[in-house]
C-alpha cells in the first residue's frame, strides 16, 4: 500500500467564534447555540497514544523514517492531544463505547462486557448465534441468572452483512436485524426481552441531545451497539451497523478509500468475517465512511434528505485488525517491538484510516461546517501486547476453566460447556460465581493455580467494590457486578485462537492507553500529560453543544468531569 499523502488544508483560517458555552443553563439552551454546532466522534478501535506519536513523528525503520499519518498530524496542529488517556476497565468494546457515550464506568452503566452475566435475568427464548443456550423464564418468578449476549449473536442472522433484517438491502440491517428471541429476558417485566438500549442503565450524550431537539446519528459494527442511544431506544435518529462478523461478500459499486474495488472480494482467503482479513476490513470500513460522508452532507447514512447531526460519528476496525490478526497464508500483523514499530500490514491499516480521516475532514470543509465542528478522535480500547515477544495464547489454563472444574461458576459461563458461548475471558477474566459459591474458596483456588493461569492481579471483595459495586441480588447489591476479576501477566491471553496475536479487555497499559485528540480550527495546539479518561468525552460533548453535563446520569453518579482544556480553549 502506498503511503497516503493527502494532507488537510485550511488550518490557517481562524474564524471569530461566538460567546462561551460555559455557564449556559441546560433548560434554556438550544443544542449548538454556542461556538460548536456539531460534534464528530471517531473511534479508531485499538489505536494507542503511542501509535499516534509514532505515525505523526516518524520512526527509524518504518516508512523510511517519515511520518505516515499526515491527516491526523494535521488535526493535532489545531488540537488538544491527551497523551495519558485511559479507556474503560474492562477494555472491551461494549463498556468502551458506553464510556464514550455516557460518561460512566461499568459501576453506573452496568456494562462489563458484550458477553457478561446478570443474576436478575433469565436466558433468551432461543439460542443465540454465538452459542448462548435458550432457556426458561417464569414471569415475575425468581430469576435463574444468565449470561447476556450483546455481541453479534443477537442478530437474526449474523452471517449476513445486513444481520438478516427482513427485506433489507445488502448492508442495511441496523436495529431491524435484532432478534428479540435471542435477548436475555427480565422476569420482573413479564419475561420481556431486554433490548441493548435498555440494557445500559444510564442515559447517553446522544439521548440527552436528542431530547433537547438535536439530530443524532451513530455508525458501528454490530446492531447491538444501538445501545448508544440510551434507555427507551429513541436517542438515535440515524443508526447504521453492517455486521462486521458476517461472511464476506462482494460489494458491487463499492471501492476502498484508496480506490481498490470491493467486487470481486479482494482477499478470498479471509472470507469468514470482515475482520479476518487485512484487505477485506478496508472494504467494510469504507461503507461506513461513505455513510458518514452522507451525514456530513446533510443526508441520512443511506442518502435520504436529512440535516447534519448535532452529534454523530463512527468506529473504525482496520487498525485493530492490523494489530491483532495473523492471517494464515497471507501475513502477520502487529508490532515489530516494544517501541510499537508497526508491521507492514499494521502500518498500512493506520495509513488507510488516516486517509479516511482526510476525506472526512475535507467533507466537513466542503459542507462549510468545519469551523463549527469539534472533532474527537479516540478509541474504545487499545490492544495488548504491543511487544510481540510477550504474547501467550492459552485457551486451556484459564481462571474460568479452573473454577468450572470445581463447579463454582454458572454453566452458561463455563468453558467446559461444549456448545455454549464461553467464559468472559480475553486478556482478562471476568468471573461470576454460582449462587452460594464461596468467593474465598474461588480466590484460594485461583491463587494456588497462579502459575498455570498467568495470574497478574486478582480483584475481589473491597478491591473490586471500590471501583464497581458489590455483586448479588440482595438490597444494595448489583446483579451484574462480577465476584472476581483476574488480570493476567502482560501478554497472556485466555484464548487458543492462533489467528490472533493480540487482544483487549484487560487493564494493562497497552489495553487502555488510547489516542485522544480533540480538534477545532480555532484551537491552539496543546499537549496534555495529565491523566484523562475516555468517559470525559460524553460530558464534554454535552457541554460544548450548550447543555448541562449533569443531564447525564453517569456524570451525576460518578462525578465525571468535562475535559477542562476543551472548555478553556472554547472560552477564549
Amino acid at each position: 500500500m502506498k503511503p497516503n499523502r493527502l494532507v488537510l488544508a485550511g488550518f490557517a483560517v481562524v474564524v471569530t467564534l461566538a460567546s462561551s458555552i460555559l455557564g449556559i443553563a441546560a433548560d434554556t439552551s438550544k443544542v449548538g447555540s454556542g461556538k460548536i454546532k456539531h460534534v464528530l466522534l471517531l473511534s479508531v478501535d485499538g489505536m494507542h497514544a503511542v501509535d499516534f506519536y509514532n505515525c505523526s513523528h516518524g520512526i527509524a525503520g518504518v516508512n523510511g523514517g517519515d511520518p505516515y499519518c499526515p491527516n491526523m498530524a494535521a488535526l493535532s496542529r489545531t488540537g488538544i492531544n491527551y497523551v495519558n488517556t485511559e479507556s474503560s476497565k474492562p477494555s472491551d468494546s461494549f463498556p468502551g463505547m458506553a464510556a464514550l457515550a455516557s460518561g460512566g464506568t461499568p459501576k453506573s452503566t452496568g456494562l462489563y462486557y458484550d458477553v457478561a452475566y446478570d443474576r436478575s435475568l433469565d436466558a433468551p427464548e432461543k439460542t443465540t448465534g454465538t452459542g448462548l443456550a435458550g432457556g426458561t423464564c417464569i414471569p415475575y418468578g425468581i430469576p435463574a441468572g444468565t449470561t447476556t449476549d450483546n455481541d453479534q449473536g443477537v442478530d437474526l442472522n449474523d452471517t449476513l452483512l445486513n444481520g438478516g433484517a427482513p427485506g433489507a438491502g445488502l448492508t442495511e440491517g441496523g436495529i431491524a436485524s435484532l432478534d428479540p428471541k435471542k435477548m436475555a429476558r427480565d422476569p420482573q417485566s413479564g419475561c420481556a426481552p431486554v433490548y441493548p438500549w435498555n440494557f445500559i442503565r444510564v442515559n447517553t450524550a446522544f439521548g440527552v441531545i436528542h431530547a433537547a431537539g438535536g439530530y443524532t446519528a451513530w455508525i458501528d459494527k454490530h446492531p447491538s451497539y444501538s445501545m448508544v442511544g440510551g434507555p427507551g431506544g429513541k436517542g438515535l435518529d440515524d443508526y447504521y451497523s453492517p455486521e462486521v462478523d458476517s461472511t464476506v461478500v462482494p460489494l458491487p459499486g463499492v471501492k476502498t478509500l484508496l480506490g481498490a474495488s470491493c467486487d470481486p472480494i479482494r482477499d478470498p482467503v479471509g472470507t469468514g468475517a470482515w475482520n479476518a482479513s487485512f484487505e477485506n476490513i478496508q472494504c467494510y470500513d469504507a461503507i461506513k465512511v461513505y455513510a458518514l460522508l452522507n451525514q456530513i452532507a446533510g443526508k441520512t447514512h443511506s442518502g435520504a434528505p436529512a440535516v447534519v447531526p448535532a452529534v454523530f460519528g463512527m468506529n473504525f476496525q482496520s487498525v485493530y485488525v492490523g494489530q491483532s490478526l495473523n492471517e494464515v497464508g497471507v501475513a502477520v500483523g502487529g508490532y515489530q517491538n516494544a517501541a510499537a514499530w508497526p508491521s507492514a500490514h499494521l502500518q498500512g491499516e493506520i495509513e488507510y484510516v488516516d486517509h479516511a480521516i482526510g476525506e472526512i475532514v475535507g467533507a466537513l470543509q466542503r459542507a462549510g461546517i468545519y469551523d463549527s465542528t469539534l472533532v474527537i478522535l479516540t478509541a474504545k480500547h487499545g490492544d495488548s501486547p504491543i511487544d510481540p515477544t510477550r504474547y501467550v495464547a492459552d485457551g486451556t489454563g484459564t481462571p474460568a476453566t479452573v473454577l468450572a472444574k470445581a463447579g463454582l461458576i454458572p454453566y452458561s459461563e463455563s468453558p467446559l460447556n461444549p456448545t455454549g458461548i464461553g467464559a468472559t475471558e480475553d486478556d482478562v477474566s471476568v468471573l461470576w460465581l454460582k449462587k452460594g459459591a464461596s468467593v474465598a474458596e474461588a480466590v484460594d483456588l485461583l491463587e494456588k493455580n497462579a502459575a498455570s493461569i498467568g495470574l497478574g492481579e486478582i480483584y475481589y471483595g473491597p478491591s473490586l467494590a471500590l471501583n464497581y459495586n458489590e455483586g448479588g441480588l440482595d438490597p444494595g447489591e448489583d446483579s451484574r457486578s462480577p465476584d472476581i476479576i483476574v488480570t493476567p501477566n502482560e501478554g497472556v491471553t485466555y484464548s487458543g485462537n492462533t489467528a490472533m496475536i493480540g487482544d483487549h479487555g484487560g487493564f494493562a497499559h497497552d489495553d487502555t492507553n488510547v489516542i485522544m485528540l480533540v480538534a477545532n480550527p480555532g484551537f491552539k495546539a496543546q499537549t496534555v500529560a495529565a491523566v484523562a479518561t475516555t468517559r470525559q468525552v460524553a460530558p464534554t460533548i454535552v457541554n460544548v453543544l450548550g447543555l448541562n453535563p449533569n443531564l447525564l446520569d453517569a456524570v451525576k453518579m460518578e462525578g465525571t468531569p468535562v475535559l477542562p482544556e476543551v472548555a478553556a480553549q472554547l472560552a477564549k
